[in-house]
């Protein structure tokens, strides 16, 4: 199967890569090419064929149904792998939020509230909560955006007395945070589909708070299916879902949880995930998934490129 793990691009200057994503700095614009690569746990997995295209045509879908809310990054898709965006100045701080309490590792915060932590990123948790029972109201806990290995907890007098950023930036990312969630929940919804938790990133662009990197995607959000989330919930059974968290499963169910080397993942495994993505892109987008699986993924990625010049 074509498998798109990295691409070199000639005159594009130094390729720089993040966990699942390589890019290319030109003046003031980035090329962001989306791979298959998969990580979890602050490790790169292996691949997942078709991942980066989900990710990337997703990231588009959403930007597009929300920069109503908050200006974002995105200029250009000239390839389903391949977005042109805005270089803009990262913050390094990512606003994740949560409508249900959940997760699989001892540092999630399911984790936390299982060993008795009842103040958990400066907030405070009523007791008798289940694992992925629905919250009160959707809350922030922000982390460090971390060059490698693990982010680091923060609370939002955290951010602002280590003047990370000034406190009316971090509001802004707060108002922009809460606003987009709630655009997310609520076009989940009409799909059958729970918006359990997300990641946004922000970054400066001609001194404005624009939205960067990707949103409500397979990679930093969890996603459950809606009507049997109340059945399974009551019967203590985890939701189905169409996110990484199947594969952070199945990881713990190996025995694996980030410390050593990662097993390998079983061809079964890799189908099914990739499967999910496809499956949640089409329920969110409402479109047929095209995969260009017979194409050779880095070359059409540079003769689309290459048009652009």
């Amino acid at each position: 199967m074509n498998i798109q793990k990295t691409v070199n691009l000639e005159d594009y200057g130094k390729k720089l890569s993040g966990k699942t994503r390589d890019f290319y700095i030109v003046k003031d614009k980035r090329t962001i090419i989306s791979t298959d690569r998969i990580s979890a746990f602050d490790k790169n997995l292996g691949y997942i064929p078709h991942k980066g295209q989900v990710l990337n045509q997703l990231s588009a879908f959403w930007f597009d149904k929300t920069k109503d809310i908050i200006e974002n990054h995105l200029i250009s898709v000239p390839d389903p792998n391949v977005m042109i965006v805005k270089n803009a100045e990262l913050i390094p701080i990512e606003m994740v939020i949560r409508g249900y309490i959940t997760g699989v590792t001892g540092t999630s915060i399911w984790g936390s509230y299982e060993k008795g932590e009842r103040i958990i990123y400066g907030i405070k948790f009523s007791e008798g909560l289940s694992k992925n029972q629905k919250l009160p109201k959707p809350i922030i806990t922000p982390t460090t955006k971390a060059k490698s290995g693990h982010d680091q907890r923060l609370t939002n007098n955290e951010i602002i007395k280590q003047k990370i950023i000034s406190e009316r930036i971090y509001r802004q990312m707060e108002k922009a945070t809460l606003q987009l969630f709630e655009r997310g929940t609520r076009i989940c919804e009409k799909s059958g589909i729970i918006l359990v938790d997300t990641k946004y990133e922000f970054g400066i662009y001609n001194n404005k708070l624009i939205l960067i990197d990707e949103i409500h995607t397979p990679d930093s959000s969890r996603f459950w299916i809606k009507n049997t989330y109340k059945e399974k919930f009551l019967k203590g059974i985890e939701p189905e879902n169409f996110d990484k968290e199947f594969l952070r499963i199945w990881f713990k169910k190996q025995g694996y949880v980030g410390d050593g080397k990662p097993p390998i993942m079983s061809k079964e495994i890799i189908s099914q995930v990739s499967n999910r993505y496809i499956s949640i892109y089409e329920k969110l987008t409402g479109k047929k998934f095209i995969a260009n699986s017979k194409i050779d993924i880095a070359k059409r990625i540079k003769n689309n490129l290459k048009l652009l010049k």
